[in-house]
């Protein structure tokens, strides 16, 4: 869209979608695994309704992986201090319900600003929604439906728009990690505990389990955009 364009749906529709990825380690996957993902679920989710969707954060909290090259978090300072920009941007030309979509769990502290951007801007009955697309209730179900051991660059994040074609993934499959231990880790021994990055579970299913997760995952996030 132009500038005129975002003018002209303004003038009947105040509803706007801002997904949220990270560029992180995600085993033999793209490390921009959680901003397609991200952007992709909120474009197929927005589009039919005519909702316009701001393009990707590409950048979030992710201190735990930078020792896997490629990595890049921002600090948390910096982080909640661009969402808080983004949000006043968007209300100052008239947004007024935004749904976040977000691919990386690392950037949920952010949702402590969206309810004080809510707060400081009650007279103008701002709402922001936050939606972890992955994990919400029909989408996760069916992941778990399918199999119960998946979790970060496992099967469940590897779709076509995410693998690699220069970068095979193992048949195997992984053993879950202790995710309790993992949180009391820095990076370097982070790297060290999950080796390749997957923290468990096959790497990868076939292309039909794929795209029924996914299309659960758009329809669940259109829901929060259509019924806003």
């Amino acid at each position: 869209m132009n500038w005129m364009q975002v003018e002209a749906y303004l003038k009947h529709d105040d509803r706007a979608v801002l997904p949220l990825g990270s560029t992180e380690q995600h085993a033999y996957l793209s490390l921009s695994v959680d901003s397609i993902l991200a952007e992709r679920v909120a474009v197929e989710a927005a589009e039919p309704l005519g909702v316009p969707v701001f393009p990707v954060l590409a950048y979030g909290l992710t201190p735990y992986f930078m020792a896997y090259p490629g990595s890049i978090t921002l600090s948390s300072s910096t982080y909640l201090n661009l969402i808080y920009d983004v949000f006043e941007g968007m209300i100052a030309h008239g947004f007024r319900r935004i749904v976040v979509v977000n691919g990386h769990g690392g950037n949920n502290p952010a949702q402590v600003v969206a309810d004080e951007v809510m707060r400081m801007h009650e007279d103008k009955n701002v709402c922001i929604r936050w939606h972890n697309w992955w994990a919400a209730p029909r989408t996760m179900g069916k992941v778990k439906e399918i199999d119960p051991v998946a979790s970060h660059a496992s099967w469940m994040e590897n779709f076509p728009w995410t693998r690699l074609a220069n970068a095979e993934s193992p048949s195997v499959q992984k053993p879950m990690s202790d995710l309790a231990q993992l949180k009391q880790l820095g990076p370097s021994a982070t790297r060290a505990y999950l080796g390749d990055g997957n923290f468990g579970g096959y790497y990868q299913r076939s292309d039909a389990d794929m795209m029924v997760v996914w299309q659960i995952g758009v329809e669940e996030a259109r829901e929060h955009i259509e019924k806003f």
